[in-house]
C-alpha cells in the first residue's frame, strides 16, 4: 500500500515538473504600448484588445502579455512616462522573448512635441534596456497609428508622419530593430474609430494580423544579400532599413535587404522614381522581401536599358535572390518595366505599375504637334534613334504594341488607374492595353481610382497591391 502511494505521490511530482517546464517553453510575447495597446474604448476590452487578439493568432506555444498604460509617452520628459512606471520594470523583469513597442502618439500632442529633439535618444534608451536582458529578446517598433483628431493640440496626424513616424524608423535602421508600419493598415478605415484616435475590436484585429503576419513568416535568418556583392557599396537608411548603395556598369544601383528575408528570397524591382511613395514597399519589406533599383534615366527602355538590366538582373540572382522578380513602375517606368518583361518572360512573378505611360509615341506626337519643347521628348528619339514626327508615330516598340511577347510570361499584372489623369491619357495607355491584354489571353487587374488626377500614386493603404502581390508570388498568409 505504501509503495503505491509513493507511487503515484512521484508520478504526480513528475506531472508537475513536466507542466513547469511546459509553461515556461512558451515564447513569451510584450506588447507594450498606451491606450491603443491596452484596448481603451474597445467593447470586451479584455477578450478584444490587440495583444489578446494576437495571442489567438500565435497559438498555445506563445504567451501574450498586454503591457499597455493609457497615455503613456515614449519621451521621458513627456507628461507620462513609460520608461517610469513600474510596468515597465515589471516588463523587464519577465524577460521576454518578443517585445513589441507601440509608443509616439502621444508624444504628438503639443504638451509633449517640444521635447521631440530627445525622442531618438529616448527611445534608443528604451530599447538598449531590452537589448542587456541576458535572453537578448528580439525587438519589433510599431510605427505611430493614424489619429483622425483635428485638434492640432492634440494627438495629431501630421505630427504623427512627419516627425514621429520618420523618427520611429530611423531608430529602428539605428537600432537594427525590426519596424511594422501601423499607420497604413488603418489610414483609410476612419470609421473603425468612433473617437477618431482609438480603433474598436475590428481595428484592433487588423493590428493583431499586421504583427502576427511579420512575426509567423518563415525566415532564412541566414542570408545577407550584402555579403554577397562584390562590388564596394556604402549603407544608408531606406525607412528603417539597410540600403547598399553602389555603382554597376557605372549606373547607381540600390538594394534595400529586410530585417529577415522571406524564405525563397523574393524581391521587389522598382523602375524609376525611387522612394516615391513607398508604402507598398515598406509593407513588402516587412513580409522578407528586398527592394532593388538600377538608375537607367531617361533610357526608357531602349535596347541600352535592357542590356543594363539583364546583367543587373544576373548579379542579383547571382547573389541569391529568386530567379523571378516582381516588376514595380510609376508612370514612365510602365515603359521600363514591360520592355523589359517583354525581353525576359520567364524572368517575372509579377508586374504592378501605377498609371502607367504604356504609349509613348501617342504622347510624344501630341506633344510634337503642339510645338511644345520637351526634354523627355527629346531624350525619347535620342534613345531610340527617331529623326522626326513621322518616325516618332510609327514607333512600333511601346508596351501596347508587345502584347505577344508580355502574355507569353503568363504573369498576373495589375495597374492602378487615375481615371482624371491629366499627364497620361488612360484611354490610350492603361485602357487600350488592358483591353489588348485580354484578348491576348493575359492575366490583369485594373484598379479604378474615380477622380484622382496622375499624382499622387500609389494608394494610402497598400494592402490591395500587396494582396496581389503576395498572391503571385506564393507568399500570401492565409489565416
Amino acid at each position: 500500500m505504501g509503495r503505491k502511494i509513493f507511487l503515484r505521490s512521484y508520478l504526480f511530482l513528475i506531472t508537475i515538473m513536466v507542466s513547469a517546464v511546459a509553461v515556461e517553453a512558451k515564447i513569451k510575447i510584450a506588447c507594450i504600448g498606451a491606450s491603443i495597446t491596452y484596448g481603451a474604448g474597445i467593447a470586451n476590452r479584455e477578450t478584444n484588445a490587440y495583444p489578446v487578439q494576437l495571442q489567438k493568432l500565435m497559438g498555445s506555444n506563445y504567451e501574450v502579455r498586454n503591457f499597455g498604460i493609457s497615455g503613456t509617452t515614449l519621451l521621458l520628459k513627456g507628461d507620462h512616462p513609460y520608461q517610469k512606471t513600474a510596468q515597465f520594470n515589471e516588463t523587464l523583469q519577465w524577460k521576454p522573448d518578443i517585445v513589441i513597442i507601440d509608443l509616439g502618439g502621444n508624444d504628438a500632442k503639443a504638451i509633449n512635441r517640444k521635447y521631440i529633439a530627445d525622442f531618438k535618444s529616448d527611445y534608443l534608451s528604451f530599447i538598449q534596456k531590452f537589448k542587456q536582458l541576458p535572453n537578448h529578446p528580439r525587438i519589433v517598433l510599431l510605427t505611430a497609428m493614424v489619429s483622425f483628431v483635428k485638434d492640432s493640440a492634440g494627438i495629431w496626424d501630421p505630427v504623427i508622419t512627419k516627425n514621429i513616424n520618420p523618427l520611429i524608423q530611423e531608430v529602428a535602421f539605428i537600432a537594427k530593430a525590426e519596424v511594422i508600419d501601423m499607420h497604413a493598415p488603418l489610414v483609410n478605415h476612419q470609421e473603425l474609430f468612433s473617437d477618431l484616435l482609438h480603433p474598436n475590436a475590428e481595428g484592433a484585429s487588423i493590428m493583431a494580423n499586421t504583427v502576427y503576419s511579420c512575426l509567423a513568416m518563415k525566415r532564412d535568418v541566414a542570408f545577407n544579400i550584402f555579403s554577397r556583392l562584390s562590388a564596394p557599396f556604402k549603407i544608408t537608411g531606406f525607412f528603417g532599413y539597410e540600403c547598399a548603395d553602389f555603382e554597376y556598369v557605372g549606373r547607381n544601383c540600390k538594394i534595400v535587404k529586410p530585417k529577415y528575408t522571406a524564405k525563397g528570397h523574393p524581391w521587389v524591382w522598382r523602375a524609376r522614381f525611387w522612394a516615391h511613395e513607398p508604402q507598398a514597399d515598406i509593407a513588402l519589406l516587412e513580409k522578407g522581401f528586398h527592394i532593388v533599383y538600377c538608375d537607367v534615366a531617361e533610357l526608357l527602355g531602349n535596347p541600352t536599358a535592357i542590356n543594363i538590366w539583364n546583367g543587373y538582373y544576373h548579379l542579383l540572382v547571382k547573389a541569391g535572390l529568386h530567379k523571378k522578380a516582381v516588376m514595380e513602375g510609376m508612370s514612365r517606368g510602365g515603359i521600363y518595366v514591360f520592355n523589359w518583361a517583354a525581353e525576359n518572360p520567364d524572368k517575372v512573378a509579377c508586374v504592378y505599375v501605377d498609371n502607367p505611360l504604356l504609349n509613348i509615341s501617342n504622347w510624344a506626337s501630341d506633344i510634337l504637334e503642339s510645338g511644345k519643347s520637351n526634354d523627355m521628348v527629346k531624350a525619347f528619339m535620342a534613345d531610340f534613334g527617331l529623326k522626326d514626327l513621322t518616325a516618332v508615330k510609327n514607333f512600333n516598340k511601346n508596351p501596347t504594341d508587345r502584347i505577344a511577347d508580355i502574355v507569353k510570361g503568363k504573369y498576373p499584372i495589375l495597374i492602378l488607374c487615375a481615371d482624371a489623369d491629366e499627364q497620361v491619357k488612360p484611354a490610350e495607355n492603361t485602357l487600350d492595353f488592358e483591353r489588348k491584354i485580354i484578348a491576348g489571353g493575359g492575366q490583369i487587374t485594373v484598379i479604378h481610382k474615380p477622380g484622382f488626377a496622375h499624382h499622387p500614386h500609389s494608394l494610402p493603404n497598400p494592402k490591395p497591391i500587396v494582396d496581389f502581390i503576395l498572391k503571385a508570388t506564393g507568399k500570401l498568409h492565409k489565416d
